[in-house]
This record gives structure tokens, sequence and C-alpha cells, in this order.
């Protein structure tokens, strides 16, 4: 047997497993029994605080190290100018796919009292939070802050200067000896990643099952009817259509994709934190779609903190539907600008869970929408929550299969 067919067993049986492990779970959820449920929840939290542990040294390391090897290469803006363009496409068309559903299905206005009884749940989740406070939270004022808080875009800031500053200063021989320093402790980092992955199947039981019995408690059983299905709707639309449209538009097999990414597909859909799957996701597209590290160690780290299709789509569709019960009229020109709003606030989220939810409501409590809806969305948004993480993983692991089949070996050897 060749490699290849070696390589196509693996993967098949890794399917298998991660499918038997999501049934096992499901399954072991419904029961109810409180000591499976204390375990799972437990086993949960061990295997998101190992990833989180990881999660920020592999974000700051991978574009670190990618930049100080390439920073002076004319690869390096190939791969960043098409990571851009992609990224604001495939975000766009989610928005847009998000204004058809909302128009199409037009959700209508909630009773006064409902909202009411949300004013003081959505008051109290946005506490002092403004929009500008949320940029200024991105520029570090210490090395050090940055990774302890896990703040992804600081991180990235860092990790960027760092990099092309090693880069300008690669003459030097003690940077030569520092560069070599952090790629070999980028090796050890990604040794624990491989083993986290071996032995996530358990972690997906875990996960599964604290889904099942939230589901089977009716923590995600009520909704808010036409504004979900617009949400989940424009997600799924984006998921199934709109990202493999643009991968069979550049000559990728979406199928061939889905099936290498589908490890971290699911650690998104359960963790509901882009940057804390990022180790899965460049795990899956090196080991399963033999992504050139080159690409995958750049573009994804960047792509799962500015790349949010589903944030975009949460983002413009609650924002219309919070100013209609406003009284605010929903005209072209004010979708329109809700759009591009919507856009650029998708691309300057963090990339954590709830990340969509609490900057949708600052800035609704910066326009003065009735933020009382929020409060009614909240009890529901946790399954919202998981599915829009994993379109943004989808997301970012279709523009990394792109821009890796786009850019041949020498392009970044150049």
């Amino acid at each position: 047997m060749g490699k290849e067919q070696t390589a196509g067993a693996f993967k098949g049986k890794q399917i298998i497993l991660w499918t038997s492990a999501l049934i096992i779970g499901g399954f072991l959820g419904t029961l109810g029994i409180p000591y499976l449920n204390n375990f799972f929840n437990f086993i949960a939290s061990v295997y998101t605080r190992l990833f989180k542990f990881v999660a920020v040294p592999t974000i700051a390391l991978a574009v670190l190290t990618t930049l100080a090897t390439l920073g002076a290469k004319k690869s390096t803006g190939k791969i960043f100018l098409r990571t851009i363009i992609y990224t604001f496409a495939t975000t766009l068309v989610a928005a847009l796919v998000g204004v058809l559903l909302y128009k199409i299905i037009q959700p209508g206005n909630l009773p006064a009292e409902l909202v009411q009884q949300g004013q003081q749940t959505a008051a109290g989740e946005l506490g002092g939070t403004t929009f500008y406070n949320h940029i200024l939270s991105v520029v570090p004022d210490n090395m050090i802050t940055p990774f302890s808080s896990g703040n992804v875009l600081s991180v990235i800031l860092v990790a960027v200067a760092c990099g092309l500053a090693i880069s300008a200063a690669k003459g030097s021989e003690n940077v030569q000896i520092l560069l070599k320093g952090i790629l070999g402790l980028q090796e050890v980092l990604f040794t624990l990643i491989r083993a986290l992955v071996w032995a996530l199947p358990l972690g997906v039981v875990a996960f599964s099952a604290q889904l099942s019995k939230d589901i089977s408690a009716g923590v995600a059983a009520e909704s808010l009817g036409k504004y979900v299905a617009v949400v989940l709707g424009g997600n799924v639309l984006q998921f199934f259509v709109v990202m493999p449209l643009f991968m069979l538009l550049s000559r990728v097999n979406p199928l061939k994709v889905f099936r290498g990414m589908l490890p971290a597909v699911l650690m998104a859909l359960f963790t509901k934190s882009s940057a804390a799957t990022l180790p899965v996701t460049i795990a899956s597209a090196e080991n399963n779609l033999k992504a050139k590290k080159e690409v995958s160690r750049f573009i994804l780290p960047i792509c799962c903190t500015i790349n949010m299709n589903g944030c975009a789509a949460f983002i413009l569709i609650t924002s219309l539907f919070v100013l209609q019960n406003g009284g605010v009229p929903l005209t072209f020109g004010t979708v329109a600008l809700w759009v591009l709003i919507s856009v650029f606030s998708a691309v300057g989220n963090a990339g954590v869970p709830m990340g969509c939810y609490f900057l949708t409501l600052s800035l609704m409590s910066g326009v003065g929408g009735p933020i009382g809806i929020m409060g009614v969305i909240l009890p529901i948004y946790a399954v919202i929550d998981m599915i829009e993480t994993s379109v943004n993983v989808w997301s970012d692991s279709c523009i990394c299969a792109i821009v890796d089949k786009q850019l041949t070996a020498e392009d970044v050897a150049e």
C-alpha cells in the first residue's frame, strides 16, 4: 500500500472515530445521569483549557516565525494580499446573504413586554464596554498583558512587529541564534498539538454529551422563530453553498477540504472559539490537506482573528432586528450602511466565545437601540455561537486551501 493510500485509510478511520464519538456522546448526554454529566463537564473543561493553553503561543509563534523567515520575500506580500482579499470577499458575501434572507423571511417585532424583560439582562452584560474600548484594548502597553489576557489581536500585533524586526536584522549572528531557538520552541509546541489531536476523540464524546444535555434541558429549544431562522439559514448557506463555490472557482475540491478539516470544524462547534481551535486547524491543514507550512502558519492565525463570516451575518441580522424593533425604517441606505459596519466590525472582532454578541450589544447601545432584545436573544445565543464559529473556522480553512493551491513552491521560495 502506497503512502497516499495509507493516508487515505487513516483519514477514513479518523472520520469514523470522530463520528462514533459524536454519536456516543450525544446518546449518553440524553440519559440525564448526573454523575455522567459531571464527568463529561470535567473532561470538556480539561480539553478546553489545554487547547486554550496552546492557542495563544501557536498564534504568536506561527505569525512570528513566518514573518521572520519570509518577511523580506515577495511571497509574504502575495500570501497576505490574497488572504485579505478573500477575507473581505467572503465576509461581505456572508453579510449580503444575511440581508437577502432577512428580506425574504421578514422577522416581525417582538412584544414590548418581552423586550422590557430582556433590558436588565442586556444592560448587565454590556457593562462599560464601548466600541472605542474594544479598539483600544488591541494596543498593548507591555509585552506580558496580551499573552496573559489572551487578547488575540494584541498577540498578532506583537508577533507581526517582532517577526518583521527579526527579518530586518537577519544579518546579526545573535538574531539568527534567537530565531533558531524560537523555531525549536515551535516544533515542541506542534508536537504537543499532535498529541492533543490524537487524544481528542474522548473530548468529542464529552463535548457532544454536553450539547445533547443542554438541548434536552430546553436551553436551545426556545427560539425567536424567524430571527433564528435568518441567522442560522445565513450560516448554513455560507457553509454549504458560498464557500464551496469560492473553492470550485479556484479549482479546489470542497469535499476533500471538508474531510481534511472536519476535526477543526467540530472543535470549533464545541469550543465556540476560533482562537482555541487554531491548533487543530493548523494541524488538520498541514497533516490532512498537506498545505505548505509557510502558507498555513501565516494565513490561519490571521484568519482566526479577522475572517469572521458567521459573525458578520450575526452582527448584521441582529442589528437590523434590533433597529427594526426600535422603529428605525430599514431603507436601502440604512441596510447598506449596516452591511459595511458588520463587515468591518466582524474583521475587528475577537475570536473568543460570545465575541460577536458583546460587539453587537456595544454597537446597539451606541446607536440607542432597544438593547433589551439582546437580553431576549442571550438564552439561545449558545447554539448560534456554535454554528457561527464553525462557519468562521470552515471559511478560514477554505481560504487557506485556496491560497495554498494558487501559490506554487516556487512562489513561496521567492
